[in-house]
């Protein structure tokens, strides 16, 4: 079976070791290194589809499974024939697993083995993130590029909580995988963790790379205190 999303190497420049290619995804190839705008809420804020196509030249947009989960809600997504549709996007779409966002949540989140409970920002009605959940929410959302679903460390973390933190962060990515269904359409990303700590990261992901995921995101390094 065919990869959803595959990565093409064009150019590696022989001091820096920097790298560029084509993502090909399938609703278009993204040339990187790229800047991607974010549409929190389906929407890059200010600007119609077209002003990103025709001055931007925006090639992928980043939505957010939490927001979206919150409002409208990803059933209506789905039923609306999933983001591309429902903004009218015909190019690549990134969701976010709802991670970080979950994180910056405080007082508000209680974080479990089996996932994390909050309260929305918005009503302070009471959820539960599972990474089986968070599959469901992004297979409905229907991006081409989903990540799985993490836990993002404060900073500071002591190395205790940032490996702990680590470790479960992997044992989420292995749930991820194993309920993501939507292969053919969709590739799901691991999210390396470990904080600021060298040793944790190396772990992160070379326990990531056995996993086998197409691609890999490097989480945690901009956060704030909690």
């Amino acid at each position: 079976m065919s990869e959803a999303v595959t990565y093409e190497l064009l150019h590696i420049d022989k001091n820096s070791g920097a790298r560029r290619g084509v993502i090909h995804t399938p609703h278009g190839d993204i040339e990187t290194p790229i800047f991607m705008p974010v549409g929190t809420q389906a929407t890059v804020k200010s600007m119609t589809p077209e002003e990103l196509k025709d001055e931007v030249n925006a090639q992928i947009i980043l939505s957010n499974t939490y927001h979206l989960y919150l409002r409208p809600g990803h059933e209506i997504v789905k039923e609306a024939g999933g983001l591309h549709k429902f903004m009218n996007w015909n190019r690549p779409i990134l969701t976010d697993s709802g991670g970080f966002q979950v994180f910056s949540l405080g007082d508000l989140r209680t974080i479990s083995e089996d996932g994390v409970e909050f309260k929305s920002h918005l009503d302070g009605s009471r959820h539960f993130f599972s990474p089986e959940k968070v599959m469901e929410i992004e297979e409905a959302l229907g991006a081409d590029i989903i990540m799985s679903f993490d836990e993002c460390c404060p900073y500071p973390s002591t190395y205790e909580y940032t490996k702990q933190s680590m470790e479960r962060t992997t044992r989420w990515a292995i749930r991820c995988k194993e309920a993501h269904k939507n292969t053919e359409n969709q590739a799901l990303f691991g999210i390396i963790q470990g904080g600021f700590y060298e040793d944790l990261r190396k772990k992160s992901l070379d326990d990531l790379i056995a996993l086998d995921f197409p691609g890999y995101a490097i989480g945690g390094i901009s956060v704030r205190r909690a």
